[in-house]
């Protein structure tokens, strides 16, 4: 885990992304920036497309000395959770908080394992609560209109007897986003009235650079069942994202579906 960089006070709303540096969370980054805010990012290993997002994020109008890039493993929560803290104390302003960052992996149940089961839920879910619980009393004092706004990303086929369970070797990933839902839920009470909790549930908005569903035949047939015989984009994400966080102002512990109506057949 790097420091975080000294941000100075910036009257720009502050968002943090997790995951910020590609796919949903560069589209987010950006999208956030446009509409006024300055952006910090947490990336994993990708620190050089971390760094030129938040140069984009620059260049589109986010304040230079109000943005940053964190290097963070969501899978270590006591750096999580030392990085919350640290932030809690010296973060001049936070109003935004989007929880993008995940894992993807495949997990055949003939060689499941515990660690795997632990990893997803502590990279897809548990970091995620520790950072909400940490920078939930910052966000309680945004001062934007509506007050501070978390929203996070579950997946429309985990979305318990309403999804669509994964038929094969993804019981580890398909969990830790369950458990998604019931954080979103939680949290709206937790943190009421002045921080509203949302989670968006995609279909396919981007699809994998490798593995399951990489492939053209994988992705004609995912398409077959999907009414709007298209996959989303990281920029339809980004602006639903961008909505709740700074103009829905009476929405709160939901899970939007945004699939293209996959989760209608």
């Amino acid at each position: 885990m790097t420091a975080a960089p000294p941000l100075t006070a910036s009257p720009r709303p502050l968002a943090l992304v997790t995951g910020g540096a590609k796919r949903v969370g560069r589209a987010t980054s950006l999208a956030l920036a446009r509409a006024g805010c300055d952006i910090l990012i947490t990336y994993h290993t990708r620190g050089d497309a971390a760094k030129r997002v938040i140069e984009e994020c620059i260049a589109s109008g986010a304040s230079a000395t109000g943005c940053g890039a964190i290097e963070l493993n969501l899978d270590n929560l006591e750096a999580v959770d030392q990085l919350a803290s640290r932030l809690a104390n010296d973060l001049p302003r936070l109003d935004v908080l989007v929880l993008n960052a995940s894992t993807y992996d495949r997990t055949p149940m003939a060689s499941l394992t515990g660690e795997q089961l632990l990893s997803a839920y502590r990279i897809n879910c548990a970091s995620g609560a520790i950072l909400c619980a940490r920078l939930g009393p910052l966000l309680q004092r945004s001062s934007l209109r509506f007050g501070g706004a978390i929203i996070a990303m579950a997946d429309v086929h985990s979305l318990g007897e309403h999804g669509l369970p994964r038929a094969h070797d993804f019981l580890a990933y398909s969990l830790s986003k369950a458990a998604i839902v019931e954080l979103v839920r939680g949290l709206a009470r937790e943190l009421a009235p002045r921080v509203r909790v949302n989670a968006i549930a995609p279909g396919v908005i981007a699809w994998p650079d490798s593995g399951h569903e990489s492939d053209a035949a994988s992705q004609a047939s995912y398409l077959g069942k999907v009414p709007l015989d298209r996959a989303g984009t990281p920029e339809d994400a980004a602006d639903l994202i961008r909505w709740l966080a700074l103009e829905s102002n009476y929405i709160t512990g939901q899970t939007i579906r945004l699939d293209g109506g996959r989760s209608l057949i």
